[in-house]
């Protein structure tokens, strides 16, 4: 179990940094335009992101 929850965070790892290390100054606009979201709009954007991860890993 701990090699399957070590795999998966360097996956997140892996996946966060993409685009700071191919496009940082995309990324920073996108930073920038997310913290002038509302919290109900970031707290949407988690949710919607945590339920995908769920369908990921149903299907998977």
């Amino acid at each position: 179990m701990w090699d399957n929850l070590g795999f998966a965070l360097a996956l997140v790892l892996i996946a966060e940094g993409l685009l700071p290390f191919l496009s940082p100054r995309l990324w920073r606009s996108t930073f920038e335009r997310m913290t002038a979201l509302a919290d109900g709009q970031l707290r949407f954007i988690g949710l919607a992101s945590l339920l995908a991860g769920l369908l990921l890993l149903l299907v998977f």
